[in-house]
């Protein structure tokens, strides 16, 4: 005899079910920055109320955990990515695409290249950014080097100590520079997502390749506008505020006014942290090819007119210190529009504006200052100086403990 309540409870049970488990499909894995800081140097943890709190050592999440499988490959055991433990020679990108299917560490043949948000997983904001005159034995890169074998560039082949540029399959939908086809990809030496021409003046460039396998919807999200000007990713489980903060404001500044937040009800908002933000950055979006910014429309972003007198989007601040070998004045953000930079023309000395990294990048402004002394940008590529950032706060993901 068949109990009429069983099958509505069996349906809810696996309705309740498939819904755990697609929130689990793109666990966001902590920054493992563990230190605080203020807009210098390292600071005591703060407290509630006070200055800086709300930073990224403040809130702990999904902790790194990774295990090395003894056979070349080391599987994340937040993720569900397994990847590829030697990164190997550099190799252009179409060696990288094809290399791929080539691939058998392991005893596997499934292996990719991934894309920029499962490569993204793996940075760490402990690292160092170097300095012109820093000695690698003085530095750590951004990727726990004690589980994957990493490399800085080699200056005995005329690279630079930060060419360490790590291949995605992920492409620019639109161009850099002077219209060059472009890869985001990720800089485990300096801790930076660019936009990478995949050829300049010298022919093809080279980059470091990291493999994966397993869970292929890493990076996808499952977006739900709740009505009430939140929108929650499924996928991750993080709720997100659905417009931003209509206003720039500099790093401190954004701290607070996460911490400040009211909003749905809810009083537990925070600044994101780096890898928090980068999830939800679409990178089949551009403003110069969707006409928007690099984010699912069910978001809101306000316009902004930029260093060239363009229409585009904001960048947004992150909770996370982009700690350099200098000092800890500088944060993470990522450019929901162009990436732009002045680059200078050797001969002429005049300078240009020019989408240099696109729409997705992740790089770092002081947290603090005046924009206007920087009338060139900053950086080999002259990265345009904002400091009056926006701000999209979240709420959820954090760790039991």
């Amino acid at each position: 005899m068949e109990i009429a309540w069983i099958k509505p409870l069996l349906l809810i049970c696996t309705i309740g079910t498939q819904l755990l488990n697609a929130a689990g499909d793109y666990p966001i894995v902590d920054t493992a920055q563990t230190k605080s800081y203020d807009t210098r140097k390292t600071i005591k943890q703060p407290t509630p109320g006070n200055s800086f709190y709300g930073q990224d050592a403040v809130y702990e999440t999904n902790q790194p955990r990774y295990r090395d499988n003894a056979d070349g490959t080391i599987s994340d055991l937040v993720t569900g990515l397994t990847w590829t433990k030697d990164a190997g020679t550099k190799k252009t990108f179409k060696q990288a695409q094809q290399d791929a299917s080539k691939c058998r560490v392991g005893g596997h043949s499934d292996w990719r290249l991934p894309t920029i948000k499962e490569l993204y997983s793996l940075i760490q904001f402990d690292g160092v950014d170097p300095g012109p005159h820093s000695s690698q034995a003085s530095l750590k890169p951004f990727i726990d080097n004690s589980v994957f074998a990493f490399q800085y560039g080699d200056d005995r082949k005329g690279e630079r100590l930060i060419d360490s540029q790590f291949a995605t399959s992920t492409k620019y939908v639109s161009t850099t520079m002077w219209g060059s086809e472009t890869m985001f990809g990720v800089n485990f030496a300096d801790g930076r997502i660019k936009g990478y021409p995949i050829k300049n003046r010298r022919g093809e460039k080279k980059f470091y390749t990291l493999y994966v396998r397993e869970n292929p919807d890493y990076g996808q999200n499952d977006f739900v506008d709740n009505g009430d000007g939140t929108v929650t990713d499924r996928a991750t489980g993080l709720t997100w505020m659905k417009a931003d903060s209509l206003d720039g404001m500099d790093w401190p500044s954004a701290l607070e006014y996460a911490e400040n937040l009211e909003l749905a009800g809810y009083s537990d908002w925070r600044l994101p942290d780096a890898k928090e933000l980068q999830s939800i950055l679409d990178y089949t979006r551009s403003p110069d090819t969707t006409n928007s910014a690099a984010i699912d429309p069910i978001f809101e972003c306000t316009p902004i007119t930029n260093e060239g007198g363009q229409k585009d989007y904001g960048q947004y601040w992150s909770s996370t210190t982009h700690l350099s070998a200098r000092n800890a004045s500088t944060a993470v953000y990522f450019s929901f529009g162009r990436g732009l930079g002045f680059m200078q023309d050797r001969r002429s000395g005049k300078y240009e504006l020019l989408d240099v990294h696109g729409a997705g990048t992740q790089r770092s402004d002081p947290k603090v200052g005046d924009p206007s002394r920087y009338p060139h940008g900053r950086g080999p590529q002259g990265d345009v100086i904002r400091i009056q950032n926006l701000v999209r706060c979240v709420r959820g993901g954090l760790s039991e403990s």
